[in-house]
């Protein structure tokens, strides 16, 4: 590998970063448009809007499940390829799905074109988590991942409330527009400067797919899955809660949104730092925090000044468990670090539908706008349960002489 001058090091790293921006502009500000898409493509959606928020929420489980179908899957077919090629070819198919999402004529072609959008999301984050923490060098996984996920967390601060903006002044579809410009600017960047590392020959799909007979993968899969559907619980309907419960214009939407982003942006570089100093506690003492932070939701949101420092903490307590979760999957996947980096993505959707689901069930069900922080707070203490079990069982088996797969490393009489 050719040997990287700073600019163009810095250069490669934002390359990385931007594409996360783009993922997230795609991903979130399709939460703040829901209403005004389904106002153009559910009839009826005047007479009745919760019901017809809560059909809408449909576009954000179509992603998500695309998520789950596409990390694991790019992953494993991807073993031998160049991590950098990868990269290359994951954003021209999100460039593809962008403006499909833009011109699709009705909800249920949209929802599909939602879901192929969706597809490289979470090898991309995995690739490109990857590609970072060796541009940074050694001893920097925590925040190679940090890296990677700050152009998701800064979207919510500049992209979602533009792309947001956009949607509800001149349409929801200009919003995608934007998504797919995003994401060729960055393809042409990341060309110009991401080093070509060299593929692996000798992996191939059956060795990258062997990680996942390991017990503890699944465990932090759930951890993921189960607890940050906690965050999309709240994150899914934000929206009409700023309008419908504080009172505030639709104008104020890309405000909170904003709040909300800062603290993500924020919560991901100090969970960056914290998992190189400790991956383990940054875990449980950030779902302690992020409890918390739902439970204040709870009871303050109703207010806009509620609303927007309620926001701003769960940003901050959410992200920063992203990089300790995923750094996690990394080390315990050993060898299939890339279906590990993606897997983590998968379990973030699996999350992202079951609380975008569950959230939309309970406003339906009458019981409010509010309501889905309680789903949230529910979530996320089964997933803090669930990563103390992971810990439990690692040190179980490190006093047995396990290593990540459950195989002994040390011959026993």
């Amino acid at each position: 590998m050719t040997q990287l001058t700073p600019l163009r090091r810095n250069v490669a790293l934002f390359a990385l970063a931007f594409g996360g921006f783009g993922i997230g502009v795609t991903e979130f500000a399709t939460m703040g448009l829901l209403p005004d898409v389904a106002r153009e493509l559910l009839p009826g959606f005047d007479a009745a809007p919760d019901t017809g928020i809560a059909q809408a929420g449909i576009l954000i489980t179509a992603y998500a499940l695309g998520v789950v179908v596409g990390a694991p899957t790019f992953a494993v077919l991807a073993a031998r390829m160049s991590q950098t090629r990868l990269a290359f070819w994951l954003l021209a198919l999100f460039i593809v799905g962008s403006i499909a999402s833009a011109i699709m004529p009705s909800f249920g072609t949209l929802a599909i074109a939602r879901f192929f959008a969706a597809l490289p999301h979470g090898a991309y984050f995995g690739v490109a988590s990857l590609l970072a923490a060796r541009i940074m060098g050694p001893g920097k996984q925590g925040r190679g991942v940090a890296l990677a996920m700050s152009g998701l967390t800064i979207a919510n601060v500049i992209g979602v409330p533009i792309a947001t903006w956009l949607g509800q002044t001149i349409g929801w579809r200009w919003a995608y527009v934007l998504v797919a410009a995003i994401f060729g600017v960055t393809l042409l960047i990341g060309f110009l400067s991401l080093p070509r590392f060299p593929g692996n020959p000798e992996r191939s799909p059956l060795r990258e797919l062997s990680a996942l007979r390991n017990p503890r993968m699944w465990i932090m899969i759930a951890v993921g899955s189960v607890g940050f559907g906690g965050f999309f619980a709240v994150y899914s309907y934000i929206a009409e809660v700023t309008t419908r419960e504080t009172g505030l214009p639709t104008s104020a939407v890309p405000w909170v949104l904003a709040c909300l982003g800062v603290g993500m942006t924020i919560g991901n570089f100090l969970g960056g730092w914290a998992t190189d100093r400790h991956a383990t506690r940054t875990v449980t003492w950030g779902f302690s925090a992020f409890i918390l932070a739902l439970l204040a939701y709870t009871q303050f949101a109703s207010s806009p000044v509620g609303l927007v420092l309620t926001a701003f903490v769960i940003g901050i307590t959410s992200s920063a468990l992203i990089p300790s979760i995923q750094t996690r999957l990394i080390r315990i996947s050993d060898e299939a670090a890339l279906l590990g980096a993606a897997v983590n993505h998968a379990a973030f959707n699996i999350g992202n539908s079951l609380g975008a689901w569950l959230g939309g069930l309970v406003i339906a069900g009458g019981f409010g706008y509010l309501a889905p922080g309680w789903v949230g707070v529910l979530l996320a203490v089964l997933g803090f349960g669930l990563a103390v079990v992971s810990v439990v069982v690692e040190r179980r088996d490190k006093s047995r002489n396990l290593n990540t797969i459950g195989i002994p490393t040390i011959a026993t009489e």
